[in-house]
């Protein structure tokens, strides 16, 4: 079941850990929106941690079996407040997965509870297992 991700920040990092060594600051932009693949009998689950997203900023598209996540995660400080440190990561977040031809693009679904957004992607009958026959040219008996 071909399922591919690409992540522009993922392979900068790459690039960065070759040429300059360990780039702590990447870590943190690849965590952005950590993901889990769950395949389930009929379906694969996606789960994508949004903490402190607005569910209204979420956007999920599939376009010639690309599957797009992208969402919004600001901060607002108040008038007296100042920003001493900032660890979590702000702005725009987005997550682009190459989909194989295994998948019903028509009834793909997806929910947000509880900071997570989980994308069903339901399988296309060709795409489960099956058990396949073993045919043989002849029985032969054996006599004891």
């Amino acid at each position: 079941m071909p399922l591919a991700s690409f992540d522009p920040f993922v392979e900068f990092d790459r690039l960065a850990r070759r040429t300059f060594g360990t780039a702590n600051w990447t870590a943190r932009v690849r965590s952005a929106m950590p993901m889990d693949t769950i395949r389930g009998k009929d379906e694969v689950l996606l789960r994508f941690d949004l903490p402190g997203v607005d569910p209204e900023s979420i956007d999920v598209t599939v376009d010639r079996g690309v599957l797009k996540v992208s969402a919004k995660r600001t901060e607002v400080t108040g008038e007296d407040e100042k920003l001493i440190a900032r660890e979590r990561v702000t702005g725009s977040l987005s997550r682009r997965l190459y989909l194989g031809d295994k998948f019903d693009f028509d009834k793909i679904g997806a929910d947000f509870a509880d900071g997570v957004l989980t994308v069903r992607l339901p399988l296309l009958a060709t795409a489960q297992p099956r058990k396949v026959e073993i045919n043989t040219d002849s029985k032969k008996e054996i006599a004891a």
